[in-house]
């Protein structure tokens, strides 16, 4: 492999001692090198360079004397030289997890930093920065050189949730694009509901509608991750719009404060969480033969080994959590429409069955409170 690349950049040497390329001498790049030569793209998949050609040529380098952290005996960290551009441009292309880290060094940071919007209250947020530099191999044997040394710095500045939401963020680094035409992390999250614990049989509704109680389990689920992240779910909510706003909402779980019929059993341990609840009624329908909602968590990503120092401290019971004020800053993930009938107990006891309830469960807590009476009466008389 060093041979290899020794050979490469051998022939590159005496073409650019022997002339400047011909795709060169008409650009307008075809200048000494500028800090703003190099473009970072900060997509949520992949990191890309583009650097401009014609000044390594002017400064006596080349596409093969250009390499990621000094890492010379290592192909991967070489570019792609692009003649078929103008300007021409030497390409790097890299993920965004562990193995352009361990292959070309790039520095991968992870931090945390206090919550601003739906976060502010109960919990921090993560943010990671992959970074390095493309510097130049000077080919000089001798002594000294009279080549300038040629460094690009590079630098992308991730919330965890951006990860998810494909937003437009703040970076660092020279000269930056954001950039992100496949939507590739926020095409992998998603919700499931399920009708069972284990999670393997999706949710039926029928047209009718769910029984009041019936029990739904829920499923975010991220696919396609670095091992290195896990799923949170800081909020999930009701609204009764499709979409994530707050006119008519209730919430399952913010935090530590959660509906008394609701369970989270996944939280912040695997790239996917789990949580339970019982399907109501929102009381605007009560006039309506159904009520329709729809389910929505603010999703992040947390670093494997910090997750548990961002879940809420819930033995702190002085603690306040508000409600999300700016859902613009946060990746949330809806679900498909729930309907929940207008069901009388009759008709509650006949489908029970069909979605693993018994009757008694069906029963209102006010329900069973008069039956009850009626039974000691009876007893008396």
């Amino acid at each position: 492999m060093r041979l290899l690349i020794l050979v490469c950049q051998l022939c590159l040497i005496l073409r650019i001692e022997a002339q400047i390329p011909d795709a060169c001498i008409l650009s307008p790049t075809n200048r000494p090198p500028e800090n703003s030569d190099i473009l970072v793209t900060c997509g949520s998949e992949y990191m890309d360079l583009s650097i401009y050609l014609c000044p390594m040529y002017q400064a006596f380098y080349n596409e093969s004397q250009m390499v990621l952290n000094n890492q010379i005996d290592t192909l991967e960290c070489y570019g792609t030289a692009d003649w078929n551009v103008e300007p021409p441009v030497l390409k790097f292309r890299f993920p965004l997890n562990d193995s352009s880290v361990s292959t070309c060094k790039n520095n991968l940071k992870i931090s945390t930093e206090i919550g601003t919007g739906a976060f502010s209250d109960f919990s921090n947020i993560q943010f990671f920065n992959i970074s390095g530099s493309v510097t130049s191999i000077d080919p000089s044997v001798a002594m000294i050189t009279y080549r300038s040394q040629l460094q690009y710095k590079f630098s992308c500045f991730y919330p965890m949730m951006y990860i998810m939401n494909n937003t437009q963020l703040g970076v660092s680094g020279v000269n930056l694009a954001i950039q992100d035409s496949n939507g590739s992390f926020i095409s992998t999250l998603n919700m499931q509901l399920y009708q069972d614990e284990l999670y393997l049989q999706k949710l039926v509704i029928p047209p009718t509608g769910l029984n009041l109680k019936t029990k739904i389990y829920v499923a975010v689920k991220a696919a396609n991750l670095t091992d290195r992240f896990n799923v949170l779910l800081d909020r999930c909510y009701a609204t009764t719009s499709p979409y994530p706003v707050y006119n008519t909402f209730y919430d399952l779980f913010v935090g530590c404060q959660r509906d008394a019929q609701t369970k989270v059993e996944l939280n912040g341990v695997a790239q996917v969480s789990h949580f339970s609840f019982e399907a109501f009624r929102f009381v605007e329908h009560q006039n309506e033969t159904v009520s329709t909602f729809f389910l929505h968590c603010v999703t992040r990503l947390c670093d494997v080994a910090s997750c548990p120092q961002l879940l809420p401290n819930c033995g702190n019971t002085g603690r306040t959590i508000k409600a999300a004020a700016d859902a613009s800053t946060n990746a949330t993930v809806t679900s498909s429409v729930i309907v929940v009938g207008k069901q009388t107990r009759a008709e509650a006891q006949t489908s029970s069955a069909s979605y693993g309830l018994s009757s008694q469960r069906n029963y209102s807590g006010p329900v069973v409170a008069v039956i009850a009476c009626i039974v000691i009466l009876a007893n008396i008389l």
